[in-house]
Parts: structure tokens; sequence; C-alpha cells
């Protein structure tokens, strides 16, 4: 998606340990506007999938599967990362490091939420490590649903989950792919 490339170029912050800074239109401070057209290109690219599911884990990740979801007509559903007082006593789990916060957690959804009549779209904001699709993969086969694929907005190409997961012959779909990058520059992958 080359408008997303080009407010990644324009927007976004390269900083230490690889991290891609994009809280100013992405996932912090959302434009809200954008966020809609990464929702219809997710929506465009899997036409004629019948996802009944969108399915994420919190929190980055909510505002693009809502905006997919919408354009999808299919409800979201996302993952809790932490335990609530809300929580069903039910739950599907799986454990989840992330690489942005160099933390493990476990994540859970309602069993009420997701089942084996469903068709779950995983959407998610980057995909670096893989760490947070595989756990909600995990979650997908538990609840003995079926997986149409991974509609990701930055893949993080350079680290290698996204190959990796297609090489296993997983759907991803990532909107911007970066290769590498540095302070200076950004390199996307030619798509």
């Amino acid at each position: 998606m080359k408008a997303l490339e080009e407010k990644i170029l324009a927007e976004g912050t390269v900083l230490p340990g690889n991290v891609l800074k994009v809280g100013s239109f992405l996932n912090q401070k959302i434009d809200s506007d954008f966020i809609m057209e990464i929702g219809r290109e997710i929506a465009r690219l899997y036409a004629g999938e019948k996802i009944t599911r969108v399915f994420t884990v919190e929190s980055s990740g909510i505002a693009i599967a809502v905006a997919a979801g919408i354009a999808l007509h299919a409800p979201c559903v996302f993952a809790k990362k932490h335990k609530s007082a809300n929580m069903p006593k039910d739950v599907y789990t799986a454990p989840v490091y992330s690489f942005t916060h160099r933390e493990m957690y476990e994540i859970s959804v309602g069993k009420d939420y997701l089942g084996a009549d469903d068709r779950v779209l995983i959407v998610d904001d980057f995909l670096a490590n893989g760490n947070a699709v595989k756990g909600m993969m995990r979650i997908v086969e538990e609840a003995g649903a079926s997986l149409a694929g991974c509609a990701i907005a930055i893949e993080k190409g350079f680290q290698g989950a996204g190959d990796e997961l297609r090489a296993q012959g997983i759907r991803v779909d990532s909107l911007a792919i970066v290769d590498s990058m540095t302070d200076e520059s950004v390199v996307f992958r030619a798509q």
C-alpha cells in the first residue's frame, strides 16, 4: 500500500533497537480517515473469504481491526493482555512475548466470542517476530475456527516472521514490508 509507505516515511521515526514509531497516525494518535483506508484495503484483499470474525490483540491493533471489521461487515474480537474483572471465566489463552515492550503476557479471549463456525481474519498493526500472530493463531486453532489469513499494516521483513509464516502455507498480507531501516532511512520491499 503505497499510501502507508509514504505515511511511514513522512511521519514515522526509527528508534534504537529496530523500533519503528508510527504513533502519530497508526497506534497512539490515530488518523481516522487513514485507518479507514487501511480497513478498506484489507477488506479488498479478503473479499470473498466469508470472514465472520476479525481478531486482534489489545491495544495497538484494535483501530485497524475495527476498520477492517467495518469494511468486511464482520464483528471484531480482541484478546486481552491482562486479566480483568469483566473477563469471562471460560477463555482461550496463549502466551505471547512482546518485542516492543520486552515482556511476556498471556492473551485471552472469551470462548463465547470465537467458535468452530467462524472464519477468522487476524489483523495487527505490526508483524516483527510473529509472537502476537502466533498466539492468536493458537487461539483460533483452540476454538476450532478456520483461519482465513493474517492482515498486517507494517511487517518488519528483516525479522523474518512473515516469510516463516508464508513458508508454512499461512496467508499473510502486509500492507507495507520494511526490509531494512536505520536512523536515516526506511527501505520497503517491492510488492
